[in-house]
């Protein structure tokens, strides 16, 4: 029987989702607890990898269970009760015979948080920027992300993927406000606080880290806005911006 989890997890004391010798993956600490608790070996697909430190809301992953009679509910019960503070199971359903958490996905989104002052209440979860910015520099180098296009630029070098081709539907930079400043009081300006939203059918290894890290050279002035287009139409990891940290990125949904 295959079964469908819905989780999330904080990705700052991991090395990333796909189990890794000696290091601690969020792969593995799912898969240990659920062997413990159906007495059978078990093992879990995600939906895809993500990278050391990087953040996850309602990630989706599968495995498959000999037992006939298992109480979904309570599993998902048991399993948060001996999983690491750092991850929450929503919910363990039933899932189709055929479903891959992977290989269904149709899209996927992931968001990057940049204060640009320090911000005591931000930096575990937020890349602080201190240098200008031009949103509409970067929102306009943006759109030459847009559509199917080679991103071996902006992928860790030494990856396996089959291809480097993604096709990216929305790559967009917004200003909002945190809770902290919106129910609290904390002084800060109205474009203290950025957010960057991408969304495309696959996502290469590092993609996210080193688009970001490139457009905020392009709003910082160093690089023109139409260095996007020419890193999409051809050019190696190295012809790209560096990569930004993964502890403020998120990924926010997987549409199947």
């Amino acid at each position: 029987m295959r079964y469908k989890i819905i989780l999330s997890y904080d990705g700052s004391s991991f090395c990333g989702w796909q189990v890794q010798n000696g290091a601690p993956t969020v792969q593995e600490c799912l898969q240990e607890a659920l062997t413990v608790l159906l007495k059978e070996e078990i093992s879990v697909t995600g939906a895809g990898r993500t990278d050391s430190k990087v953040n996850a809301v309602n990630y989706t992953a599968h495995f498959d269970s000999s037992v006939q009679d298992l109480d979904a509910s309570a599993l998902g019960y048991k399993i948060n009760a001996i999983l690491p503070h750092g991850i929450r199971v929503h919910g363990i359903v039933p899932a189709a015979p055929g479903f891959h958490a992977r290989f269904d996905a149709r899209m996927r989104e992931y968001k990057y948080f940049v204060h640009r002052k320090k911000d005591p209440f931000m930096d575990s979860y937020s890349l602080l920027w201190t240098f200008p910015v031009d949103i509409g520099r970067m929102n306009l180098a943006a759109r030459s992300l847009l559509g199917r296009h080679d991103f071996s630029s902006f992928e860790k070098t030494g990856s396996d993927n089959r291809t480097s081709i993604c096709e990216v539907s929305m790559a967009l930079w917004e200003t909002y406000v945190p809770t902290h400043v919106s129910q609290m009081g904390y002084p800060a300006g109205e474009d203290d606080y950025l957010v960057f939203t991408i969304r495309a059918d696959r996502f290469l290894r590092n993609m996210v880290r080193a688009v970001v890290g490139t457009l905020l050279e392009i709003g910082r002035g160093r690089r023109e806005v139409e260095w996007t287009e020419a890193l999409v139409n051809g050019g190696t990891r190295s012809d790209a911006g560096e990569s930004v940290p993964g502890k403020a990125l998120f990924l926010t949904a997987v549409k199947y």
